[in-house]
């Protein structure tokens, strides 16, 4: 198998967004998703909206922001709660299609140990592609959350799906599934929207903000103390978050050393060795540093000038 590419850019910014996702656009035709973590009221680390208000309103005017309701008691536990979270937010400028509000669609997954089909939000099948934007960071159960998580959990629906992944059957602990089997369920879960959109399917991470915490935790997110270190885009969902962890890796031990406990203690790893397993991706990729003539440079050459964490980054 050839090496996937993944492109990578230092710029955290409106540009930055734009200049990345031409290089992964091509695929994206019809009528277009982007999904993203819209986050808890007042979360403090999404990716900001105003930046995706820019990188929309020039590259894909016309598209649509995609969630689901949560499985969780939160703001964003029915769609009227959610939508008054997306007010909050910042989350005004274009569309936003609550998928599961008007119930669910079953699509398959193929190869899966755990399940045959994944249950959806049923607007999954109004889309013809879909670009995953994704804000990279911790996680509490799975340790990181990169594209895969955000498809994942974020698009299967609050009430059937997002059960099918945390809750074992016969349980009433509704967090029940842990470690290696929460991982591999969540792979699952992504094949079933990647082979869905298989051909017109891209993926960008923003690894900035990158507390432990995830942004369904809002407000009570744990401090970010890992330094930004830019954004990845491939099409391939296994490379960029394969790109993703390395990029986090490389960075000095000190720089982050909480991240990477938080994805050891979760075996977060275990995403990306599942995704390889069900034929999802390619863990080998190119690192093309769009910021200088598309090098092909490695994780520690691309993070040799990252500046150590400080709170004034926020």
């Amino acid at each position: 198998m050839s090496k996937s590419k993944v492109y990578f850019t230092r710029d955290l910014s409106p540009e930055g967004l734009k200049k990345l996702f031409a290089r992964i656009s091509e695929p994206l035709t019809g009528r277009i998703a982007v999904k993203l973590h819209t986050g808890e009221k007042n979360g403090p680390n999404i990716i900001p909206s105003a930046w995706v208000k820019e990188f929309l309103g020039e590259c894909l005017p016309e598209a649509t922001i995609v969630e689901t309701n949560t499985f969780y008691e939160g703001d964003r536990y029915t769609t009227e709660q959610h939508r008054e979270t997306l007010k909050v937010n910042g989350w005004t400028f274009c569309p936003v299609d609550i998928m599961d509000e008007e119930g669910t669609v079953d699509l398959p997954v193929v190869g899966g140990k755990w399940f045959d089909h994944m249950t959806m939000g049923s607007h999954v099948t109004r889309y013809d592609s879909l670009l995953a934007l994704t804000h990279f960071k911790g996680h509490t159960m799975g340790g990181f959350g990169g594209s895969n998580k955000n498809l994942g959990i974020g698009m299967a629906d609050g009430r059937i799906g997002k059960k099918m992944i945390h809750q074992r059957e016969g349980s009433d602990d509704m967090w029940s599934i842990a470690m290696d089997e929460l991982m591999e369920r969540i792979a699952e879960s992504t094949k079933a929207t990647v082979d869905h959109f298989r051909g017109h399917i891209a993926f960008l991470n923003v690894l900035r903000n990158m507390s432990v915490s995830c942004d369904c935790e809002g407000t009570g997110a744990q401090p970010v103390v890992t330094p930004n270190i830019g954004m990845v885009a491939s099409l391939d969902v296994l490379a960029v978050d394969q790109a993703s962890i390395d990029l986090v890796y490389a960075l000095n031990p000190a720089d982050n050393k909480a991240l990477t406990e938080r994805i050891e203690t979760r075996h977060g790893l275990r995403q990306l060795s599942y995704m390889k397993e069900l034929g999802m991706g390619n863990d080998d990729y190119e690192l093309i540093d769009i910021d200088n003539g598309d090098a092909v440079i490695t994780p520690k050459e691309a993070v040799k000038d990252v500046v150590p964490f400080s709170p004034f980054m926020l």
